[in-house]
């Protein structure tokens, strides 16, 4: 059981998770290049789990893209509302399974081809966070590709600071101590944590993974810009994205970012 449990529950009970990948052009960003990623990695003959899989957004993705699809979630709510997609469309390659990431005592060893970790390192302390490792270690089979997402923290608060919204507020002496010696978010301590490219790559190292990318999905400068862009400018925009997101250079640059690794 992940130490926050109680209060990643009330956080998430809610709502919103189920629309936010529709929120705004920055917010759909994380998920446009995670799908991206991910496709490289995925064929019809996939066995897939995905931990932290919230109400189906890369499972009904997914679905027609793989053998079988498992998604787990600590929250029953958001099981609740992926079990009705399922049901509303027909699919039968799908399950989905209430299940901490930490202690996945249900699923198999040695069990998938893929394993998507997409939630829980946003929400856990590094202790827990190892434990997340071991688990989707020992459920992944030999040669499987395994992703996690993450927050980077430095992205995350520069672009507070330059944020519209939030930069009247940000920098300050609280947030500092939060996101650099605490890791987590000043605003939610507890519920958000933070890591880094390099920290979350040397952790998967310690469990012997072979990293094959890391890769920033959203970049801080950009969030509020983008969503006044005109269509054509988007566009335009798109092409610079899709160059940031292929370089190493620039995945200290991000909010979210995703680690793909072998094992």
């Amino acid at each position: 059981m992940s130490s926050n449990q109680e209060k990643l529950i009330l956080f998430y009970n809610s709502g919103g998770e189920d629309n936010r990948a529709n929120e705004s052009r920055a917010a759909g960003l994380e998920f446009h290049y995670t799908k991206k990623l991910l496709n490289q990695y995925i064929n019809l003959e996939s066995h897939i789990i995905e931990i932290g899989c919230a109400t189906g957004y890369y499972g009904m993705f997914f679905a027609d893209k793989c053998t079988h699809y498992t998604g787990v979630d600590l929250v029953q709510e958001n099981i609740d509302v992926f079990n009705q997609k399922i049901a509303k469309a027909g699919i039968k390659n799908i399950i989905a399974q209430t299940g901490n990431a930490p202690e996945l005592c249900q699923i198999s060893d040695s069990k998938f081809d893929v394993v998507l970790c997409l939630g829980p390192m946003y929400h856990l302390p590094r202790d827990e966070r190892m434990k997340v490792f071991d688990e989707c270690c020992r459920i992944a089979k030999k040669g499987a590709v395994l992703a996690f997402a993450y927050i980077n923290g430095l992205g995350v608060y520069a672009g507070a600071c330059i944020s519209d919204k939030w930069r009247n507020i940000y920098p300050n002496a609280k947030t500092n101590k939060y996101v650099f010696e605490l890791n987590t978010d000043d605003e939610r301590p507890g519920v958000f944590y933070f890591t880094s490219p390099e920290e979350i790559e040397s952790d998967a190292k310690q469990k012997n993974l072979e990293i094959l990318k890391n890769c920033g999905l959203d970049f801080f400068f950009a969030n509020d810009a983008i969503n006044q862009m005109s269509e054509e400018q988007f566009g335009y925009y798109m092409e610079i994205a899709d160059r940031m997101n292929e370089s190493p250079s620039c995945t200290g640059l991000s909010n979210h970012a995703l680690l793909v690794c072998r094992k």
